[in-house]
């Protein structure tokens, strides 16, 4: 199934790194954030990639078009200016990998419409460039095809940021350090989209999560698939370091391939 993935904010609350990068392009574990999310549908067999670019696109394409030469060993004849592939890194990966230009101020309503060309008609998936999870991609596209609906969105509990506390009047009656189970719901993207929510999106200045998502809703056409267990998107500084120290303890929940 085809993927679309939203690569193109600008990602202004981490300027520390979006200064010279893309917020998909911002590593953990040394690999992009990108390269994360991609690696996780490919894990359940998409690989048809469609990514939406916007601010400094060009880093995503050089990433892009470099990563066999930087993964994988080679010769160079300095005479010739040949490159020669050998044992290539990348051969397990048999992705394709569309970068589509969709305009540097263009909101997200507005790149999904542009990648409508590529899309086709036919059901595709849906996520932003900055957010991982466990979430079965099965079952949720499972869930998908059950209710006939144009549009599914996957349902998470937002990590807490400070301690949970039960109140009995005064007394504490528990104490939960940072639940994310406790927390209401929010749209936490990983969508499954039918080519009809096309017509839902007017134009480059159309928000996805406003006018279309609520139009969807109105008309009984936006269904919810709960995912109680991980999901963490990649907003601030403070939540790339939590990301980083999950993946360097060996503790990522979203890095389920071998």
């Amino acid at each position: 199934m085809k993927v679309a993935i939203l690569a193109g904010g600008v990602g202004t609350r981490l300027v520390e790194e979006t200064e010279v990068k893309p917020k998909p392009m911002v590593a953990i574990g040394g690999r992009p954030i990108l390269w994360h999310i991609m690696m996780y549908y490919a894990h359940y067999g998409h690989q048809d990639f469609y990514v939406a670019l916007g601010y400094k696109g060009e880093v995503i394409k050089r990433y892009m078009t470099d990563y066999s030469t930087l993964h994988g060993d080679l010769t160079v004849n300095f005479c010739t200016g040949e490159i020669t592939h050998h044992n290539n890194g990348v051969a397990q990966f048999p992705w394709k990998v569309s970068l589509v230009e969709t305009g540097e101020a263009t909101l997200t309503g507005g790149r999904i419409k542009r990648l409508a060309p590529y899309l086709g008609n036919e059901t595709f998936m849906l996520t932003w460039g900055d957010g991982v999870s466990d979430v079965n991609l099965d079952d949720l596209l499972a869930f998908h095809r059950t209710h006939g609906k144009l549009a599914t969105l996957t349902a998470v509990r937002p990590p807490a940021r400070f301690g949970h506390l039960d109140l009995h009047g005064d007394r504490v009656a528990t104490f939960t350090e940072k639940p994310q189970t406790s927390e209401g719901w929010i749209n936490g993207a990983f969508f499954v989209l039918e080519p009809g929510v096309f017509d839902y999106i007017d134009g480059d200045m159309t928000q996805w999560e406003r006018e279309p998502l609520e139009r969807l809703a109105r008309d009984g056409q936006l269904m919810a698939y709960k995912h109680n267990s991980f999901w963490q998107c990649m907003d601030t500084l403070r939540d790339k370091k939590l990301l980083e120290t999950l993946w360097e303890n060996g503790k990522a929940p979203w890095k389920i391939w071998e």
